[in-house]
This record gives structure tokens, C-alpha cells and sequence, in this order.
């Protein structure tokens, strides 16, 4: 294959502007943007929120902006290659911290995107998804599918934070993103799945001959059960980082169709060096402090910072103290198009 291809300069004007009138474009000019040798050169650049840096401007935006204005009241984390604004922190993820007061309500809705939420701070709010009461404490993983019915609440005293992950990138690029609002949904007077039917790893309900499950019978992931988990892995890891992907507990697959989400814990001084993945990234700190270099960008982080990765990007965590992560990533959409992949450093 040839390195060098022609450009578009080197076509005389008369048929350029034929070109131009027909509708028409030639390839190889631009073959090189789309197909580079090789490897992807993404636009995606390594990207650092400090929570100590939005907290103020979250609480402010609280008192300048009334829920009810806001629908949902959100700092989008726009990727550096594309510039502040950008609805994406990577090419397929969006990021963005949302407020909710005490007594505050964000009214429900259903959208075709996907999402879910990593809590950040605060006691007392509740997601309820498809009348199912879901709680907010500290690192727990909540889902909205795409589809599914939501809306969140607050019945503490102080703000409550959470970071919002969504694949809203690729609905806004296959022109198929849109929501649907509804009145708040009566709640089911019990526990969410998590705490009755799924309490126990490795366990489900029996199900008798021609019974069914929910698409998403689990919505809740508390971060307690996480990090119990990842303390007695860590114990017999040796030099290997303690890493746990959070699944639907029904099939073993990932919990949202086109996004993943694993859980890390680094002990202090540990370092991590992953293999390169075609996967970008998002990392979000639930406690510890530590360093990252991401293609040669060295990220300073600690507790409830957020930082993000291109893909095939190289990657070191170092972890100052304890330290506990959850990566978000997109290898559910690219194992379904077949084409996820690892390579050695």
C-alpha cells in the first residue's frame, strides 16, 4: 500500500469543481484520516477533573439555578482534544457531574441513550428506576438503561453528587438520541433487587419453568459489597492489581450494552501498567490518592477526581496511598463489533 497519496491540489481546478457540483469528493485525499496505518490517531486527549476544583462550582450553580430550570443540573467533563463544550470525554462517553439538593426531585424521563451513575458524596438521595427505589451511598454503581424509567430524589440535609457516564455520543452520532418525560413513578414499597434477590455473589432466584428476568434485574451496585470483594481479592493478587467487572448477575455479560465498569484497588505503592487497549477510558477515584501517566501526561488524583484515556493509550498508575478506582470503558460495544483488542507495551 502506498504511503504517499495524491491530494486534492494536485487535481486540476475544472475537475475539482465538477466534483463540487456533482456531490461528489475523492477518496484517497482524505483515505489516511479514516484509515491511518496502523493505529487509530485519536482526537481523545487525556483529561483531569479535580473535585475539590468543581465542588464550589456545583454548589454555586445550585444557588443560581433552580432544579426546575435545569431538569438535571450537570457540569459536562468536555474531552480537552475537543474543546470545553464538548458533550464527550471520550469519543463514545460522556461524563458529567450532576447536584441535587435536599428536598429536591429531577422529574423522570426515559431516554434512548444508556447511563449510569458512580456516587460521589452525600446521603439521602434515591434513584428510582422502573418503580424500584434505588439509595445513593458513597461508590455505588446505579443504573438507568436506555429505555427504562427514572427520576431522583432527595430526602437528606446535605448536597448529594454523583458522576454521570453515558453512551450519549453514539446516540447524537446515529441521530437516535431523544427522551420522553413522565409524571414521578409510584415506588415499590420494598428493598431494591440488590439488597433481596442479588445479595450474595454468585446467587440468583430459582426460576420455575417458563419464568423470565428483567433485561437489568439488578440496578444497585453498593459499593460496600465492592470493596469487601476487592480487600479479599487483593490478599491473594501477590504483585497483580485486584480488578472486578461489574456484571448483570442473570447472564455473566456486561451490565449496560455498549459500556463497562471495573473496579480496581491498588495498595499503597503498588503500580499498574496495563497492556495497551483499543478501549477508552474513564477512571473515577472513590478514595486514595496516586499518580497516572497517560501517554506521557502525568495526572496528579485523589479522592473523587475523574480522569480519562484514549484509546490504545499508555497507561501507569502509581498509588501514593490505598487506593480504590472504577474504570469505565466502552469494550462492550467493541467486543459486539467485533474488533476490542490488547496489545503488549
Amino acid at each position: 500500500m502506498s504511503e504517499q497519496l495524491g491530494t486534492l491540489e494536485e487535481l486540476p481546478q475544472d475537475y475539482r469543481d465538477d466534483m463540487t457540483k456533482a456531490g461528489v469528493a475523492p477518496l484517497w485525499p482524505m483515505m489516511r484520516n479514516v484509515l491511518p496505518h496502523g493505529a487509530p490517531k485519536p482526537v481523545t486527549k487525556p483529561g483531569h477533573w479535580s473535585y475539590p476544583a468543581l465542588r464550589p462550582l456545583l454548589l454555586r450553580a445550585g444557588e443560581l439555578t433552580p432544579v426546575e430550570k435545569a431538569e438535571r443540573r450537570v457540569l459536562v467533563l468536555s474531552d480537552p482534544g475537543r474543546g470545553t463544550g464538548a458533550m464527550q470525554a471520550t469519543s463514545s462517553i460522556y461524563l458529567g457531574m450532576q447536584l441535587l439538593l435536599p428536598g429536591e426531585s429531577a422529574p423522570a424521563h426515559k431516554h434512548t441513550p444508556s447511563a449510569a451513575r458512580i456516587i460521589v458524596e452525600g446521603t439521602g438521595g434515591f434513584t428510582v428506576v422502573d418503580g424500584e427505589k434505588l439509595p445513593m451511598q458513597d461508590g455505588d454503581l446505579v443504573l438507568t438503561p436506555g429505555g427504562d424509567w427514572h427520576d431522583h430524589g432527595h430526602e437528606g440535609s446535605a448536597p448529594v453528587v454523583w458522576l454521570d457516564a453515558l453512551d450519549l455520543p453514539l446516540f447524537v452520532y446515529l441521530e437516535g438520541s431523544y427522551a420522553i418525560e413522565g409524571p414521578l413513578q409510584a415506588q415499590r414499597n420494598r428493598p431494591d433487587a440488590s439488597a433481596v434477590e442479588y445479595l450474595a455473589a454468585g446467587l440468583a432466584p430459582s426460576r420455575r419453568l417458563g419464568s423470565s428476568t428483567r433485561r437489568y434485574p439488578m440496578m444497585r451496585y453498593p459499593w460496600k459489597n465492592t470493596e469487601a470483594a476487592l480487600r479479599r481479592m487483593a490478599e491473594f493478587a501477590e504483585d497483580g492489581v485486584a480488578e472486578l467487572d461489574y456484571i448483570n448477575p442473570e447472564t455473566g455479560r456486561d451490565v449496560l450494552p455498549t459500556m463497562g465498569f471495573t473496579a480496581m484497588m491498588l495498595r499503597a505503592g503498588q503500580t499498574d501498567a496495563p497492556p495497551l487497549r483499543s478501549a477508552s477510558a474513564a477512571f473515577h477515584v472513590v478514595k486514595g490518592r496516586g499518580e497516572t501517566i497517560v501517554d506521557g501526561q502525568r495526572i496528579e488524583w485523589g479522592p473523587k477526581d475523574t480522569f480519562t484515556a484514549p484509546v490504545f493509550a499508555e497507561i501507569t498508575h502509581k498509588a501514593h496511598e490505598e487506593s480504590f478506582l472504577v474504570r469505565i470503558h466502552d469494550r462492550p460495544l467493541q467486543d459486539k463489533l467485533g474488533y476490542y483488542e490488547e496489545r503488549a507495551r
